[in-house]
């Protein structure tokens, strides 16, 4: 009996100093604490953006001392509504998928919101792992866009003046989208090695060039579709599309790919000589100089691996999602990967987690607009917020006053790129 007792109570303070060390790591500035937070307080504010917008929920504020319950109400109605709706465009609809188990409604009905946010989230793992890896190696890659369309322009031009075998066709494809962006990527790494030409500067040039290439091209003679008299180019073959679920699901096999390139990448950052030499020279050029590493040789591989990278973005978005070249084909993704890099705080597997959260955005965003009636730029406006936040944790510390704990910086090389 004496000798079980003081084991006992040993056991037990050995149970209430883990408790109490999860719980003072729970509320402390890490990154995790920190990243929900962001979403948190995005959410909150974008709830009062919600409310401001709405004339008729509004109005029931100017006699609010009077009845307080109908503003109170109305907002409420109106924001559970809205966000509501966001969870049911972005994951699932439960009415939806209790038809589908009741036998009333079907699978693909039910899997229609997650599709779509995969399909606006493959093409943005591939753009952001691009501007992170960038951003460990030291250097502030925002011509993703840039390299994004040319991945768009070579692939689809691939994709349609090329004919082999289905599956051989889509290798073909890929390859020619991630050549592209390599490409387009090794210019501006060749500027920073040789003459110290800022990559900001280079690539934000380039962005340009590559719009207005693209703009060109698909009116040209044996791109552009010769049934139509605007901007667009031929039909990409079938057999260089990206299989997808029947429809009107859209998920097709970029989401695949991009968790093996995302898997890739963080072995290539964190596994290989490579990812060395690459984090040496983010953390500090002139001491992997001096260790005997080529800082200029880094600067132009690293630009490389880059440009392919939002490269296989845009081959992805155009053989997966859209069928044909047009100046827009593109669209933004090559700039909501700079955020989605943010988001993920430049690692490999948070940036695919942070593009699966945008594309739940904007997916769930489609839904809140035609539902309720909320502008879609709110959403983005929501997405601004959330990056805000993880950028500034020293905001969302003060705000909850959390402890003071070894939170990731987000990207220490994205200041060395300014």
């Amino acid at each position: 009996m004496t000798t079980e007792a003081p084991e006992k109570k040993e056991e037990q303070k050995k149970e209430e100093s883990f408790l109490g060390l999860f719980v003072h790591n729970l509320w402390s500035a890490n990154t995790v604490t920190v990243t929900i937070l962001s979403i948190f307080l995005a959410l909150l504010i974008g709830a009062i953006l919600i409310v401001v917008s709405d004339s008729a929920v509004l109005s029931t504020f100017s006699y609010f001392t009077a009845r307080p319950s109908d503003a109170l109400n109305a907002s409420w109605d109106l924001i559970s509504r809205a966000y509501a709706d966001l969870f049911k465009g972005a994951i699932f609809d439960p009415a939806a998928v209790q038809a589908w188990f009741n036998g009333t409604g079907d699978w693909k009905t039910a899997l229609n919101p997650l599709s779509e946010t995969l399909t606006y989230a493959a093409p943005l793992v591939f753009t952001g792992l691009s501007v992170a890896l960038a951003f460990r190696g030291g250097l502030f890659n925002i011509g993703g866009q840039g390299q994004a369309v040319i991945g768009c322009l070579t692939a689809g031009v691939a994709g349609f003046a090329i004919g082999l075998p289905a599956g051989l066709h889509l290798v073909v494809a890929l390859a020619a989208g991630l050549i592209g962006g390599a490409l387009w990527g090794f210019v501006p790494g060749l500027l920073k090695a040789r003459t110290g030409a800022h990559e900001v500067i280079t690539t934000i040039m380039l962005n340009y060039t590559a719009t207005l290439f693209l703009g060109w091209l698909i009116l040209q003679s044996g791109v552009q579709d010769p049934d139509r008299t605007d901007a667009v180019s031929k039909t990409i073959e079938s057999t260089a599309g990206l299989p997808a679920l029947p429809q009107p699901l859209r998920v097709h096999l970029g989401i695949v790919l991009a968790v093996i390139v995302t898997a890739g990448v963080a072995w290539l950052v964190n596994r290989s000589s490579f990812g060395f030499e690459l984090r040496a020279v983010g953390a500090n050029p002139p001491a992997a100089k001096t260790a005997g590493m080529s800082v200029g040789g880094t600067y132009i591989k690293l630009m490389v691996v880059a440009g392919g990278l939002a490269g296989l973005g845009g081959a992805v978005q155009v053989l997966g999602t859209a069928d044909r070249l047009t100046g827009q084909v593109a669209g933004n993704i090559g700039f909501d990967g700079l955020l989605v890099a943010l988001l993920g705080r430049n690692k490999p597997w948070g940036t695919l987690f942070a593009a699966i959260l945008y594309g739940g955005l904007r997916a769930g965003g489609n839904l809140m607009q035609v539902d309720v009636g909320v502008s879609l730029e709110l959403v983005t406006v929501l997405q601004a917020l959330i990056v805000i936040f993880i950028a500034a944790p020293a905001l969302v510390k003060t705000i909850f006053q959390l402890r003071d704990a070894r939170t990731a910086r987000l990207g220490a090389s994205m200041a060395k790129g300014w």
